[in-house]
């Protein structure tokens, strides 16, 4: 999931994946093309007479750069891309060059058409005609900011992972999704498991009842993640901030819930619940130099409305037992849900053991990347005039997030009611000019605000 220009001031970097679209600029535009959908016979009711939907890039970094590629890739019609904007013009040029190269006829982006600065996102989102896609791909403490202008202006969406750093910003785009629905707007959201044809399959089987009920879950991700050094002046601490996501709170959810929401959306996604509570445990590597808001660790127990449980855990520390995968426990047997950097390890065991000797079934082996079919399934609704809507999934699974987070940042358990009634915002106002101060700001030892339990607040 990291992007190098992103981890500039890291020691230890993060797992690729190698898989991932979200990797396209770091892999030179390398990806599985092909659609389940190709061949299929759409209606043209939709962004204009030529047939073609045009896409805007709002945040021009490697997820962004992936999701055009997947939406260029897609054989249900034809794309194109015709606007990018990002805060900072060294990663949309290269982004430009990355696309352009390998999408040479569906790229058509001239110098008048890539914007930059705080206000970029509405001058692309004003090149788009009602029916075209807005990607919003910038950090997700804009997200709100930038989806809302997209739904005054009755455009279709995509937007990231994760969709607001807070319980504020998440209801703003709960709301924002209702105003898309009764617009009749199309909005894909970047959880891309949910498209996992293997996950499908095994989702299948448990509502059928092969693994009986379902009793616990485990969801691990275990690596060395990442640190980051003291700011060292010269440039605005602010663009600083913003181009270190992962390590601030405000400006992206930081580490855990950037690398977890998707292992939390498949809990919630297992029982077909919301949890009722979370409570855990959490801490900081000893002796650590680290100076970001970042715990190290991060151990979260859910409970759901039956009383059964999930526990998440997150470890982000050198030279221990890495694992990066979700199991499933049912009172029939157990099973492995997903594997590695999100492959679709997924299969069924005799008992509750999880072993190559106790299983006995897998599914059909992927024909698309749950990447690409979630583009494929926009761009069909987009062209059917079909209902589609995945926000208030996607918002509750981010709030499901943060329940765990503040849970281990509080010190506390923390209740579903809470988390809704919660308009808690670490940075309430994101109408930044390139003069703007940081948020946050750090110690005398170059360190920021790490949270401490039975003193933080972030519900």
């Amino acid at each position: 999931m990291k992007r190098q220009n992103d981890l500039q001031a890291s020691s230890v970097a993060p797992q690729a994946d190698e898989s991932s679209r979200r990797q396209f600029l770091a892999h030179g535009g390398r990806i599985v093309a092909g659609s389940a959908l190709a061949g299929v016979t759409l209606s043209r009711a939709y962004a204009g007479e030529d047939n073609t939907i045009r896409i805007a890039l709002v945040g021009c970094g490697g997820r962004g750069s992936g999701a055009v590629d997947n939406a260029l890739s897609s054989q249900t019609g034809p794309t194109k891309l015709i606007a990018m904007a990002d805060v900072f013009e060294d990663r949309l040029a290269r982004s430009y060059k990355a696309l352009s190269e390998k999408f040479s006829q569906q790229v058509d982006v001239p110098a008048e058409r890539r914007f930059v600065g705080f206000d970029a996102y509405r001058k692309a989102i004003d090149c788009l005609r009602p029916g075209d896609v807005m990607i919003q791909a910038t950090h997700s403490a804009f997200r709100p900011t930038h989806f809302k202008y997209a739904v005054e202006k009755g455009v279709n969406a995509f937007i990231e992972k994760s969709f607001a750093p807070d319980p504020g910003g998440t209801k703003e785009i709960l709301r924002l999704g209702q105003e898309a629905k009764k617009k009749n707007l199309k909005v894909g959201c970047g959880l891309m498991c949910r498209h996992s044809a293997s996950r499908q399959a095994l989702i299948q089987k448990i509502r059928d009842g092969a693994m009986g009920d379902i009793l616990m879950i485990r969801a691990y991700r275990m690596d060395p993640g990442a640190r980051m050094g003291p700011f060292k002046g010269g440039q605005s601490e602010l663009f600083w901030q913003i181009r270190q996501p992962y390590f601030f709170l405000w400006v992206s959810s930081a580490w855990f819930i950037e690398m977890m929401i998707h292992q939390v959306d498949e809990c919630c996604w297992i029982k077909d619940a919301w949890p009722v509570s979370a409570e855990g445990l959490g801490g900081c590597e000893p002796r650590s130099t680290d100076c970001s808001q970042n715990l190290h660790t991060y151990a979260i127990e859910y409970t759901f409305p039956d009383g059964t449980k999930a526990l998440v855990n997150s470890r982000n520390e050198s030279k221990c037992h890495d694992e990066f995968a979700t199991f499933v426990h049912g009172t029939k047997c157990a099973a492995q849900f997903s594997g590695n950097v999100h492959a679709p390890t997924v299969q069924i065991c005799k008992d509750q053991r999880i072993a190559k000797d106790s299983i006995v079934w897998r599914p059909e082996n992927e024909k698309v990347s749950p990447y690409q079919a979630e583009w494929d399934e926009l761009l069909t609704a987009i062209r059917r005039n079909q209902p589609y809507n995945e926000v208030e999934r996607a918002a509750y699974t981010n709030l499901t997030s943060i329940m765990g987070r503040a849970a281990i940042h509080t010190g506390r358990v923390i209740t579903w009611d809470e988390m809704l009634a919660s308009d808690f915002k670490f940075c309430p106002n994101v109408d930044f000019t390139k003069d703007s101060p940081a948020p946050v700001q750090a110690d005398a030892q170059g360190r920021y605000p790490v949270p401490i339990p039975g003193q933080w607040k972030e519900i």
